[in-house]
């Protein structure tokens, strides 16, 4: 009987362990799924919103097969709402609605880390490896919101290089126009002044459309436009001139 109770007890303690250990590895995958939820929340735009979502996702599916190994239920069900709640982001058909998903998710996603907190508390004798653990897991989070920080940074950086681009865009095609203009009153007060019965006009061309082009095509276009005034200039001075 004494045999039967012990292998009992080692075979409990085992599986008591092993389902600590489950709860432990959620502990990060959760915080991730947290501060990617939160990231999703502040992003201002829905590309942002989506991607950082589907990230939170990923990391709330994997918290869930954890969660459930080690017999933390309330946390399970926290955890799956969240899941639910972010799955629905993807077809979302405006910002608004996605975010309306990712604030109730972020909410959510709170609830399931106190309680995956109340589910795992350690006894009195594992305080020190219960501390150890926490200063771990704090520099985890501490190095995922800097990488979150690290992703934010670049993300402003190409948005300010975009804009920094448009505007050099826009700078260079008004430039380009105010000397077309002169150049082309220029050109016909000296056809007038040779008493020629004509004018040199503007070839048509769409400003919005060469905002897409770089600044290299914008210039080749400017300067092709110019070429064809020139050679449309000379033609008419010299019939007028025969």
């Amino acid at each position: 009987m004494k045999k039967y109770y012990l292998l009992f007890l080692i075979a409990t303690t085992y599986l008591q362990s092993f389902a600590q250990s489950d709860c432990a590895d959620s502990h990060s995958d959760l915080i991730y799924a947290y501060s990617h939820v939160k990231l999703a929340y502040d992003s201002n735009n829905f590309t942002h919103l989506k991607s950082y979502s589907k990230k939170s996702l990923e990391a709330f599916e994997r918290t869930k097969e954890n969660l459930e190994s080690c017999g933390c239920d309330k946390a399970y069900n926290l955890a799956y709402d969240a899941a639910e709640l972010l799955s629905k982001v993807p077809d979302s058909k405006t910002y608004e609605d996605g975010r309306f998903y990712v604030k109730r998710a972020r909410t959510v996603a709170k609830d399931v880390i106190n309680e995956l907190e109340i589910c795992t508390q350690l006894s009195s004798e594992d305080l020190t490896l219960s501390e150890l653990e926490n200063e771990q897991s704090n520099l985890e989070q501490q190095q995922i919101e800097l990488k979150l920080k690290e992703e934010q940074i670049k993300l402003k950086m190409v948005e300010r290089e975009a804009k920094e681009l448009q505007l050099k865009k826009e700078q260079l095609i008004r430039k380009n126009e105010l000397a077309l203009n002169a150049n082309v009153k220029t050109l016909n007060d000296v056809l007038d002044a040779c008493d020629c019965d004509s004018q040199v006009l503007l070839a048509e061309h769409d400003k919005d459309t060469l905002l897409s082009k770089d600044l290299v095509e914008i210039k080749a276009q400017y300067l092709s436009i110019v070429k064809d005034l020139t050679s449309n200039y000379l033609k008419k001075l010299s019939a007028c001139t025969d």
